[in-house]
């Protein structure tokens, strides 16, 4: 399944900085691809009319049981309001079981850089998993 492309659900004023987060997510089976992939496709639905929210991609690969979200928000404020909205928040609750593991990165930009880049989010996600692997996680910093 390709990448879903960058969707815009509001426009980002120019110059103006960006907060960015890019997850990883890997289930235990692939009897558990179904399952992310429609509750995934409700986040993402949610995320075209989130406040705040200037831009996400989606990257499944169903039969590497991973998936990866790419996303750029008005603030930190902006992106934890999302995540703690429903359907998100039920969405992760209720997928708790199937994952295997997973990886969340942050950084700042500014919006002249949207859209942002896989290559981009894929080299930081490795970067953190690296950190996370070496027991040098700090919670929302990447």
């Amino acid at each position: 399944m390709p990448a879903l492309p960058w969707t815009r659900p509001h426009p980002a004023p120019a110059h103006a900085p960006a907060f960015v987060m890019a997850s990883r997510f890997e289930v235990h089976s692939l009897r558990d691809v179904p399952r992310f992939l429609l509750k995934s496709l409700a986040a993402w639905r949610q995320v075209t009319t989130a406040p705040g929210a200037y831009g996400a991609s989606l990257d499944a690969r169903p039969f590497e049981r991973t998936f990866y979200t790419l996303s750029a928000w008005r603030d930190r404020d902006a992106l934890y309001a999302y995540a703690r909205a429903e359907p998100h928040r039920g969405i992760m609750k209720d997928l708790r079981s199937t994952m295997r593991a997973s990886t969340f990165t942050f950084w700042e930009t500014t919006t002249d850089d949207l859209p942002l880049t896989w290559d981009e989010a894929r080299r930081r996600l490795a970067e953190q998993a690296a950190r996370d692997a070496a027991g040098g996680a700090v919670p929302g910093r990447g």
